[in-house]
């Protein structure tokens, strides 16, 4: 079975994403935005990318509407990351959850951002059936994170 991943468009890469990351390193999170900053799993070298923050029943979660992207791998890869806003860097560890437990995140997460994000969910949303939700769950990871 192929990968699920939606590569981002032109726009989104050369324009949304440099905006909202330009943002977030200077101090103003954008409903949540950060700068996700993971090595590289080959190269070692740090790599950026702007992500949403979800904070859901306690714990912190990243969600990947794209599915399979290169900060999934690299997060795979090294279990620890940092997250940054402005000049304040947070260290974590992440934990990968199985597509088991993803749909009440994964739900959260599509209330708070359906309207940026909606789009990669094929159709399913905040008020989709459980049953929906675990469908699509091996296609979108979610790690929870917590602090080093």
């Amino acid at each position: 079975m192929a990968e699920h991943y939606q590569r981002p468009g032109w726009f989104t890469t050369n324009v949304f994403n440099r905006t909202v990351a330009a943002l977030t390193r200077a101090g103003v999170s954008v409903y949540g935005s950060r700068v996700l900053e993971v090595r590289g799993r080959k190269s070692g070298e740090w790599r950026t990318t702007p992500v949403n923050l979800l904070r859901y029943g306690g714990a912190d979660y990243l969600v990947a509407p794209r599915g399979q992207t290169q900060w999934v791998k690299n997060l795979r890869a090294s279990g620890q990351g940092r997250l940054r806003v402005g000049a304040r860097t947070q260290p974590f560890s992440a934990v990968e959850l199985d597509d088991d437990t993803k749909p009440a995140v994964l739900r959260a997460y599509l209330k708070k951002w359906k309207l940026e994000v909606g789009a990669f969910f094929g159709g399913v949303g905040p008020d989709s059936s459980d049953a929906e939700l675990r469908r699509i769950a091996p296609d979108h990871p979610v790690f929870r994170i917590s602090a080093r």
